[in-house]
């Protein structure tokens, strides 16, 4: 089964907060892009709420229940204490669990699993005990990926920002999706799932679902936000089903 596409509306909130209007709507986009074909949504609020305000969520997770109950909501942000009270009054079907600091622009690297273990393993097994899937962020590092299975997270996320980034160099590209396609390789002998997301477009999603044919998801939000300014939001999300493989 191809990757499955979840819509991150961090641009479209980020779009609507320079003015103090109700539009662009995020539900109204995410409606769209669920009806056009995507299999959830993704949001990653943070702190200073710049892009995704903490009033979005529970309006998201009301448009999933009641009009696309197939589809997932996923939630990533940092674990902070805030954090993760925002996750357990929403309740996403996943939690993606990113190294950011407050004043990032966007999540740029992964998690240090083994630096890092004693501070999420507790968390992981907090998400887990009220039911929700956990992913951690992941650079692109085999070395990492056992001890990312040892917090007890069921998903790494692979972070493609790098791979993204090459879209002007094919050589470098491929070195990029080898690096990516290696840890994706000791990830689902670990064990783990495997999302990605970061950077991706309709031209180099298909070659990482090449490489990686059991992806389960890519999260996508500025690439295809662009792209919807373009094409509109249905017929965006229908290039990027395309690419994923479907």
């Amino acid at each position: 089964m191809p990757a499955k596409l979840s819509v991150n509306l961090n641009a479209v909130a980020m779009l609507r907060n320079r003015r103090d209007l109700p539009w662009p709507s995020v539900t109204g986009l995410g409606r769209i892009a669920l009806a056009a074909g995507a299999h959830g949504l993704t949001v990653h609020p943070r702190p200073d709420e710049r892009h995704t305000r903490h009033a979005d969520l529970p309006e998201i997770r009301a448009l999933i229940d009641d009009e696309f109950p197939k589809a997932e909501f996923n939630i990533e942000g940092y674990p902070s204490e805030d954090f993760l009270a925002l996750v357990e009054k929403n309740q996403p079907e996943q939690v993606t669990l990113v190294p950011d600091d407050p004043a990032q622009a966007t999540s740029d690297h992964g998690w240090n699993f083994v630096a890092q273990a004693a501070f999420l393993t507790p968390i992981v097994k907090r998400l887990k005990k009220g039911g929700l899937r956990v992913s951690l962020f992941s650079d692109a590092d085999p070395a990492g990926v056992n001890a990312a299975r040892d917090t007890g997270a069921d998903r790494i996320e692979l972070y493609t920002g790098p791979y993204g980034s090459c879209h002007s160099d094919s050589a470098k590209a491929a070195k990029e999706l080898e690096r990516l396609g290696k840890t994706a390789d000791a990830a689902f002998a670990a064990g783990l799932g495997v999302n990605a997301g970061h950077d991706l477009t309709v031209k180099n999603l298909p070659a990482l679902a090449k490489r990686i044919p059991a992806l389960a998801e890519v999260s996508i939000g500025h690439g295809l936000t662009a792209d919807a300014l373009e094409y509109g939001m249905a017929g965006t999300v229908g290039r990027f089903l395309k690419a994923c493989g479907w």
